[in-house]
């Protein structure tokens, strides 16, 4: 990745020694709100702002205002050319979505994410976040792509282990796929499993998260099986995860954080004993809950901030900065 020199890092005002950070985050809020801090944390303040690729000038006059040590871009290709070319802020692109990787030819759904990642003008970003780190050399081809680790959990929707129902409420939270359909509904026939799409957020996502004792993770589609979100949202919501077996887990240990169901047969036989035995993986579910703790969004920030600003300090920024 090629940089310029460390002293053009001192357009930014790094946050004073023990004074709170201010990161104003944009992108999506159906997607991306329940992965930063929505309650007060120490050491860190937070905005999210709601930014689609729609009034970006409005968007500028909020930053303005706000006057944020880090900007944190969910969508980098929803930035245009230039646009914060005269903010005085670090700022930070996110590569959320699965890309293409070396051992596996590209399908078109990877293909379309890498082709709405190229769109993003690299100038505009100090760094870059990847969550896939099969698909990071596919993000450092078009963005100074930093470093690989997956979105954390808003503090907010962590809850305490709390006694599982009799008979168990499970729930899958994503879009219906060939895949999806084809690994959940000869379950669905057999087990009330409540299926919601995409774009749950604030009470609503709340309220479907309580009332759910075991939460299902399947890929959209049966070619790769990304660490998506939502798998550190269940564990830290309290549920037992079932889920098919993950490329990368990011420390997660497969049945012994969750519970690893690699087919719809197997699936079917873990809703089966946990229908007769709720507690049946309770040691699972327990181990999950703690492991989790580690994805606080508030401790992950902060860390982010700490060491973004280091970053940039030893080794310069090509952004374009005027």
């Amino acid at each position: 990745m090629a940089t310029a020199p460390a002293s053009q890092a001192s357009a930014y005002a790094r946050p004073p020694e023990g004074r709170p950070a201010r990161v104003a985050f944009i992108g999506p809020a159906p997607l991306f709100a329940p992965c930063v801090p929505s309650v007060p944390v120490p050491n860190l303040e937070s905005r999210f702002i709601d930014f689609r690729g729609e009034a970006p000038d409005a968007l500028v006059h909020e930053l303005h205002e706000y006057a944020p040590h880090l900007v944190v871009c969910f969508r980098p290709e929803h930035v245009p050319s230039g646009l914060f070319a005269e903010l005085s802020a670090a700022v930070l692109g996110v590569a959320a979505e699965p890309l293409p990787r070396g051992e596996h030819p590209p399908n078109d759904g990877l293909r379309w994410n890498l082709g709405e990642l190229a769109k993003a003008d690299p100038r505009c970003f100090d760094r870059v976040l990847v969550c896939d780190p099969l698909g990071f050399g596919s993000a450092a081809a078009h963005l100074p792509a930093w470093r690989s680790q997956p979105l954390p959990v808003d503090d907010r929707l962590f809850r305490p282990l709390r006694p599982t129902a009799r008979p168990p409420r499970a729930i899958f939270i994503g879009h219906s796929t060939m895949h999806v359909e084809q690994f959940l509904l000869p379950v669905k026939h057999g087990f009330d499993i409540g299926h919601y799409a995409y774009g749950l957020a604030g009470d609503l996502l709340e309220e479907v998260l309580d009332g759910a004792d075991i939460a299902i993770n399947v890929g959209p589609d049966g070619q790769i099986a990304p660490l998506l979100p939502r798998v550190l949202m269940h564990l830290a919501a309290g549920q037992l995860l079932l889920s098919e077996p993950l490329e990368r887990s990011f420390a997660l240990e497969p049945d012994i954080d969750f519970v690893v169901v690699a087919s719809s047969s197997e699936l079917d036989t873990r809703m089966h004993q946990l229908t007769q035995r709720p507690d049946a993986y309770e040691r699972v579910r327990i181990r999950g809950r703690a492991k989790v703790e580690q994805y606080r969004a508030s401790r992950v920030w902060r860390d982010v901030v700490d060491d973004l600003f280091d970053d940039i300090a030893a080794f310069g920024t090509a952004r374009d900065l005027r």
